[in-house]
């Protein structure tokens, strides 16, 4: 059996993406409308507000294509706190005219080999801020979940701890070339969803998601023991962009 590598997580997250009934929403009236919008901005300012106090973070984004029209992402310290936004987001009258599409729920994960012998994980500044991550603002939003492959001669896990500690520095040597210009956050999400890892990454030039994910494709990691999922990729939205967004 080949050798575990044990993870650093920090907090959990949900990724919430939505659809907009138009139909329903051109026919409601403007009073209604209207009530809907303050109720989902009242929402977001108080995800907004949580943020600020270090209670967990929060994104909301314009989804580009016509998998979902928004996307909000939501981290915080339980999974439990992830149910109770989820249910308060329901409750609001927004919500009425809103699909869910699809949702990831997974929790901030990195490899343990970034603890330093005598780093205390629980206070060590840097450690906390990458596993308890403020959202960038950032223009841009990429996601994608992704598995590691597991069948035939292209099993990830049948691998030696060393292999795959190989191979993943030098995946993330490929990584390193866009700092600055990308920012990832990756969740792990083994027995908590369909997949296995989720990833974020942020932008203020879109074509960058596109040239690291393609690099990365030639690279041996991605290459033979990479599964991906659909990508979804959006527009960081304040509140008043939103609101313009849903105004008729």
């Amino acid at each position: 059996m080949s050798e575990a590598v044990e993870t650093l997580d920090g907090w959990y997250a949900f990724h919430d993406f939505r659809t907009i009934d138009w139909a329903s929403w051109k026919l409601a009236g403007k009073e209604v409308r209207e009530q809907a919008i303050a109720e989902l901005l009242s929402f977001t300012e108080q995800c907004q507000a949580d943020q600020a106090q270090r209670k967990g973070s929060f994104g909301q984004y314009a989804v580009t294509g016509t998998k979902a029209d928004f996307l909000w992402i939501h981290m915080r310290e339980t999974v439990d706190e992830l149910t109770e936004l989820k249910l308060a987001f329901q409750k609001t009258l927004f919500a009425d005219f809103t699909e869910p599409v699809y949702s990831y729920t997974s929790c901030v994960e990195l490899s343990s080999y970034l603890a330093k012998p005598g780093v205390d994980v629980d206070t060590d500044p840097y450690l906390q801020s990458r596993l308890k991550p403020v959202l960038p603002d950032n223009k841009y939003v990429c996601f994608y979940p992704m598995n590691k492959r597991r069948a035939g001669e292209d099993n990830w896990y049948m691998l030696s701890r060393q292999e795959r500690g190989e191979m993943m520095k030098n995946h993330g040597l490929i990584g390193r070339k866009y700092a600055g210009k990308v920012t990832q956050i990756i969740t792990g999400s083994q027995g908590l969803d369909d997949w296995e890892w989720g990833v974020t990454l942020y932008s203020d030039d879109v074509l960058q998601f596109k040239k690291l994910v393609y690099e990365m494709r030639f690279d041996e990691t991605s290459a033979r023991f990479a599964d991906f999922g659909p990508f979804y990729i959006g527009s960081n939205v304040t509140g008043h962009a939103l609101q313009r967004m849903l105004t008729i």
